[in-house]
């Protein structure tokens, strides 16, 4: 079974490496992304992007170091 597609949890430059590396080794890439986030970068660097820490499921929106952790 080969991996097809990751999923980068980071939100710095190392994510758009990761990226960058993935597409050269053909892989697709997901991203996730709180509130706070919804301009980087990296958000729109992936294939997919998803954002977390926020829906209907949630008593309350929660911040970036929530979200991710």
């Amino acid at each position: 079974m080969a991996i097809s597609k990751i999923l980068v949890a980071n939100r710095s430059e190392i994510a758009i490496r990761v990226f960058r590396a993935a597409n050269e080794l053909g892989l697709k890439t997901v991203a996730i992304w709180a509130e706070e986030d919804k301009y980087s970068l990296h958000r729109f660097k992936a294939d997919e992007s998803y954002q977390v820490g926020r829906g209907p499921h949630l008593t309350r929106d929660m911040g970036p170091i929530e979200s991710y952790l």
